[in-house]
Formats: C-alpha cells, structure tokens, sequence
C-alpha cells in the first residue's frame, strides 16, 4: 500500500513558478514509478510527467517540456514538480500517483494510488 499526500498549490502570475511536493507512506518506494497529472474543468485527465524509481529517467508531456522538472527523493519518500514559466492553460488540480509501471501511468493515464489533488491556479 502506497499513500500519497500533496501540497504546494496555489495561486501565480503567469511566468511565475510553484513547486508542488508530494509526500509517500508504504514500503519500498523506490519501486514505483511516480507520475503527476492534472485535470483542469471540462477536461480529460491529462499525463503530465514521470520519474522511475531510481530517478534515473523522466518523462514530459510535449507542453510542460523545458518548463517542468520532475525529481524524487527516496530517502524521504518525496516527488517533487518544480513548475516554471507557468501559464494560464497550467491552471488545473495536480495529482500524483504511482505504479509499479511506467506504462501505466505514461499511456493509460492511471495508477495504483493517488493523492487528494491541489489546485493550481495561474492568472494572466
């Protein structure tokens, strides 16, 4: 069992920056891919970016690319999403999750586990 509880959310300008932290409780977390996704109202959840369980390798969504960094810390159990050069269409609930697969969380866009969410809201 894996959960997950997240802070960090709230309100920006656009071009501004938010880290948002997501804490882990269960055993062996360093063999679950950890992933963040976001929800913004009338939208399908959207895959957001990943970490493998040794942190050796991350993935991104093509808009957060170059904007977004996704780091873990195992000896804390944390994941962590340094949010830059943020934008108004950045606006949405941020949830992270995890999975034993990458594939899960990359493709099908779920995971075993979930947080709450937190709301990022980014003005104009």
């Amino acid at each position: 069992q894996v959960q997950l509880v997240e802070s960090g959310g709230g309100l920006v300008q656009a071009g501004g920056s938010l880290r948002l932290s997501c804490a882990a409780s269960g055993r062996t977390f360093s063999n679950y891919v950890m992933g963040w996704f976001r929800q913004a109202p009338g939208k399908e959840r959207e895959f957001v970016a990943a970490i493998s369980g040794s942190g050796g390798s991350t993935y991104y969504t093509d808009s957060v690319r170059g904007r977004f960094i996704i780091s873990r810390d195992n000896a804390k159990n944390t994941v962590s999403l340094q949010m830059n050069s943020l934008k108004p269409e950045d606006t949405a609930v941020y949830y992270c999750a995890a999975d034993r697969r990458l594939h899960t969380i990359v493709v099908e866009t779920t995971g075993d586990y979930w947080g709450q969410g937190t709301q990022v809201t980014v003005s104009s």
